[in-house]
This record gives structure tokens, sequence and C-alpha cells, in this order.
């Protein structure tokens, strides 16, 4: 597949839910939101075909989002069939890293790659502040379980918020320096309740 400029399209990302175990301030009103019915939604079989139809057109990286894609039953399932599809290089997830310690043995053995993970704070005060009662642990833990299972290069994203976690700059860095860490800052867009 190509675009309209003549470039090669490889790249497919599939939400799998709109549903969240966080409540981030910048990112969803404190009530959540109205979700979508399980009839509304697209099945596992559903986004399997989906995800295989693209392959068969060339995509072959494909990354997995949410909502919080680790709250959506079956997951692990939809990833070992995915990642058995003729043509599929790279599987990967974007998650918050709640589940993260809990699934992450169970999705590197499904043939999910790499990870990209969500954390604004290392503060556990603010964290649990942004996310409307998050436990940071649970995420850190979920890193440390990411990376001893092998779904590396982790890739950190942080929203700077001025004010807040602006001055953490230099220790969220400093995951990087030992081990196979990539952090990406993100600016806060001036959506919904941010």
């Amino acid at each position: 597949m190509k675009d309209s400029f003549g470039r090669e399209i490889n790249y497919l990302r599939i939400s799998l839910t709109d549903r969240c175990n966080l409540r981030c301030r910048y990112c969803m009103p404190e009530r959540g939101i109205s979700k979508f019915s399980h009839e509304e939604m697209l099945t596992l079989e559903e986004i399997y075909e989906i995800t295989k139809a693209f392959v068969d057109l060339g995509i072959n990286k494909i990354r997995f989002t949410g909502g919080e894609p680790l709250t959506r039953k079956g997951i692990v399932d939809l990833m070992s069939k995915v990642s058995k599809l003729e043509g599929v290089k790279d599987l990967a997830m974007t998650t918050n890293g709640i589940l993260l310690k809990e699934y992450a043995k169970e999705l590197k053995k499904a043939g999910l790659n790499r990870v990209n993970i969500s954390l604004d704070t290392l503060d556990e005060d603010k964290y649990n502040l942004i996310t409307r009662g998050g436990k940071l642990k649970c995420v850190l833990e979920g890193i440390e379980e990411a990376k001893s299972v092998g779904l590396t290069p982790i890739k950190i994203n942080t929203v700077l918020i001025g004010g807040f976690n602006d001055d953490e700059i230099e220790s969220l860095v400093k995951l990087t320096e030992k081990d196979e860490i990539d952090l990406r800052f993100i600016e806060l867009m001036p959506i919904g309740e941010a």
C-alpha cells in the first residue's frame, strides 16, 4: 500500500477498547466516559480478521492501544494469533503499565515484541493525583517485569505539564541511563478537562 505521496504504508494502530483503569486528568473526565456497549465494539475475531487483511496488503508493524488494551479480555490470545501472521515483523502495545506485571510474561510468550508505557511522574503522590487513584508502584513493577521478559526496548511516554512534572525531567531521563528504555516527552494538548 502507498499513500498519495508514494510512501509505503506498513504500520497499523488498533484501539482495542475505549475502557481504561485510570482517569488521568488530561485525558478523561473524573466520572469517566460513556462507554460503547459490547455489541457496538468489534469482537477479537473481527479485529483479527481486519488485522489479517491489512497484513495481506503489506502491513508488517502493528501497535495495539486503547483506552487501556490490557483491560480487554482475551488480549493474550489475540496477540498470539496476530504474531503468527506471516509478514508481521513488529508487534507492540501502548499501555499505562498498571496490569503489565501480571501480563508481561504471557504477552512476550504470545509474540509481543515491545511496549510503550505512559508515565508522567516518579512521585507517588503526584501519580495518584494525575491518575485519580493510580498506584505508581504497579507501573514501576510492570516496567521491571517487561525488562525481565524482554519486552524491549521499552518506551516511556511522558506528558510534560508546566508546574506539575517539569521539575522531574532529569529524574525521568535517568531511567534511560542503564536500561533499554527510551523516553519521549509529549506536549500537553488542550483538550477535555485539561
